[in-house]
């Protein structure tokens, strides 16, 4: 799953991660992440941290306490300084961090690495 609420970034990764053979869910804003990462059918949600509703920081934090080892794998995409935000990501059961902006091989090495791939 993908959730951020910029339309740029979301066809942007939605295209890439499709031609790579991924199956992509999209949703814009923190609520809509919040319940469909609930489900538990995704293995790696990419989560931006600043979206409407709810933040990606207590969408991770939320999804990985109610659900522990079962959690999906989540990645928090930033634009804010990730030395000073890695600590906040990982608090919030994130397995990984990365600013924004970002290259798509520096962001598709990292899903792999999370995914085990």
């Amino acid at each position: 799953m993908i959730a951020d609420d910029d339309p740029d970034i979301l066809d942007l990764l939605e295209t890439f991660f499709k031609k790579k053979g991924y199956e992509i869910t999209i949703v814009v804003n923190g609520k809509d992440a919040l319940q469909k990462g609930a489900t538990g059918q995704f293995d790696l949600i990419l989560l931006d941290v600043m979206m409407p509703y709810i933040d990606g920081y207590h969408v991770a934090h939320e999804l990985t306490s109610e659900s522990g080892e079962q959690a999906a794998k989540i990645l928090i995409m930033t634009s804010r300084d990730v030395a000073s935000e890695k600590g906040i990501a990982l608090l919030s059961g994130a397995a990984d961090v990365v600013q924004k902006p970002f290259t798509l091989e520096e962001l598709d090495k990292r899903v792999a690495a999370l995914l085990g791939a």
